[in-house]
């Protein structure tokens, strides 16, 4: 199995909106055959290893992290092709939470297949921490990301922030997006950095990238705005010439009631595009208002060891919490140094709602 998870992560990135699977087929004590899911309509684990098995898998056992699943999608049932090859056992790390996929478990014991489950569950589900999010919690997958000075500072008092961490750093917040499906950001960063907002890297694909900008601020000529893979959140105060000018340029414009953003509004309408996973980036007042409002399953804080002073931006902003017994407290916390920068990484504890408005953008 933990062969299956290590196979599994290979898809990471690419799988959305699908989990990330890996299955190894085992006769006689011996490895026969691997296989992963490589990407969202390519073939899923189980077809994979199985026709690396090449007809010789009657009998034998396969292990997979995730329960088969029994639907039809972009392609067959894998739980009808593993009673079709003959397999005669297999062992699952976790069940599948999406109801429309799951249902193998069932097909595969009342076709005789011998089962048994819960195998590395803990780190099955770890794995696709993002996955199980999404269908058990009916929302996107959020993660929070910053980049500050030790005294929480994400710019100096001019606004200048290029570059409070290393270059190490930045690497490795730039392969965080591409472990996401999509990245928000506020409409403050783009005027004061015009990001480029990808992974930049070809071993894994650039995320969605979504503006949450309620008056349409955004110049045409931004590097966000590079391709249509984008989507800009706005409201009904943004000019209609604009929003026509982007729409022509394929760009979606999604209109909201209101005159700001609300997260959980905004997750919502994503939930229904099937976007799993979101890395929200900044500035402070944007992720402000995804802690405010209880909206966050991971942290991901970068720390340079400088300190900025004055009355900059800070690296979360909002309302914040009124006691330090209702602040945000991560819990699964690990720590990696790039050079002299360290990365605070952790999943808070149960977050609760401190605030109804929202504050993503001014």
């Amino acid at each position: 199995m933990k062969e299956a998870l290590r196979l599994a992560q290979k898809g990471a990135g690419w799988t959305n909106p699908n989990p990330m699977v890996g299955a190894i087929i085992v006769r006689r004590g011996r490895i026969i055959a691997r296989g992963y899911h490589r990407a969202a309509g390519k073939p899923h684990a189980e077809i994979d290893a199985l026709r690396g098995a090449r007809g010789g898998a009657k009998g034998a056992t396969m292990y997979v992290n995730l329960e088969p699943c029994a639907h039809f999608g972009r392609t067959p049932p894998c739980a009808d092709a593993i009673i079709k090859a003959g397999i005669r056992r297999v062992v699952i790390a976790t069940r599948d939470q999406n109801a429309i996929a799951r249902g193998g478990l069932q097909k595969l014991r009342s076709a005789g297949v011998d089962i048994s489950v819960g195998t590395l569950g803990e780190e099955a589900r770890e794995l696709n921490e993002q996955f199980f999010t999404f269908h058990e919690k009916s929302r996107p997958f959020i993660a929070l990301k910053f980049a500050a000075s030790l005294d929480g500072k994400l710019a100096t008092r001019t606004g200048d922030s290029k570059w409070i961490t290393n270059k190490e750093a930045r690497a490795y917040a730039r392969h965080l997006r591409g472990l996401h499906q999509a990245v928000v950001i506020g409409i403050e960063t783009i005027l004061a950095d015009d990001p480029h907002l990808g992974a930049r890297a070809q071993e894994l694909p650039d995320p969605l990238r979504i503006i949450l900008d309620s008056r349409l601020r955004i110049p045409l000529k931004a590097r966000v705005l590079r391709d249509s893979h984008v989507i800009i959140a706005t409201t009904k105060s943004a000019p209609m010439k604009k929003k026509n000018a982007l729409e022509r340029r394929g760009i979606h414009v999604f209109t909201f009631a209101g005159s700001r953003i609300s997260p959980p509004r905004l997750l919502s309408t994503l939930r229904r595009m099937n976007i799993v996973s979101v890395l929200v980036e900044g500035g402070g007042e944007v992720l402000g208002s995804f802690v405010d409002a209880g909206l966050a399953d991971k942290v991901y804080a970068f720390f340079a060891p400088i300190l900025i002073g004055g009355r900059s931006a800070a690296s979360v902003a909002g309302r914040g919490a009124a006691n330090i017994a209702d602040a945000l407290r991560l819990k699964k916390v690990s720590t990696h140094h790039f050079g002299d920068n360290v990365l605070i990484a952790g999943s808070p504890s149960a977050l609760k709602k401190v605030s109804t408005s929202s504050r993503e953008e001014k």
